[in-house]
């Protein structure tokens, strides 16, 4: 393990891995965290973004924010999700960004991956892209997007420079970064930041 950081990525990634299964294959089961629709009107959505989607399209969704609220997108941009779940923010940025635009949603999880792939072949949007990968080795060109959205990801790896240092790597130069996450302005003690169960708690 990387001394620098507080808990083994590895490890990490494989608890979050087991939650987010669930959230993937039965997403109308019950978690400690809110999700799909009721979740995407409180974070603020738009009606008009988010009601012509099907359920495939949204039933998985468990963000922390609404991206979308810092900047609306621009029609024929290039946008990567970092830590795309299931899709749901890759759908609504392919509405604003239209069949000029691309949008590659970037997760570690083959059921996500599954669903957000199916979903987005199953409503015809062939300007929407899922890419197996970690937010610290995405698989995206250098200086390739625009726009880099994540939404309540980044708090669930431990190397978070490494994300950042990604994410720099593939904007463009001028490029944004819109994202939303979970932050702790208490001191956290040591004990609890090695306890991997509490990061995905």
């Amino acid at each position: 393990m990387d001394d620098r950081l507080p808990v083994d990525p590895e490890s990490l990634r494989e608890e979050v891995k087991s939650k987010y299964r669930e959230v993937a294959q039965t997403p109308h089961a019950e978690f400690h965290f809110h999700t799909g629709r009721p979740l995407a009107k409180r974070l603020g959505y738009a009606d008009e973004w988010v009601a012509p989607l099907p359920d495939a399209a949204v039933e998985s969704f468990s963000g922390v924010a609404n991206p979308f609220a810092l900047r609306a997108l621009e029609p024929g941009e290039k946008v990567v999700d970092a830590g795309s779940g299931a899709g749901f923010d890759c759908f609504v940025a392919a509405g604003q960004v239209g069949p000029t635009g691309r949008v590659v949603g970037v997760d570690m999880l083959k059921e996500m991956l599954d669903k957000s792939r199916g979903t987005a072949s199953a409503m015809g949007l062939d300007h929407v892209e899922f890419r197996e990968g970690l937010l610290e080795r995405m698989p995206v060109d250098d200086d390739w997007a625009d726009v880099v959205i994540s939404n309540g990801v980044i708090n669930l790896c431990a190397d978070k420079q490494a994300v950042f240092s990604e994410i720099r790597r593939v904007l463009r130069p001028g490029g944004r970064l819109q994202f939303g996450d979970i932050a702790n302005g208490a001191e956290v003690p040591e004990a609890a930041i090695r306890d991997i169960d509490l990061w995905t708690a």
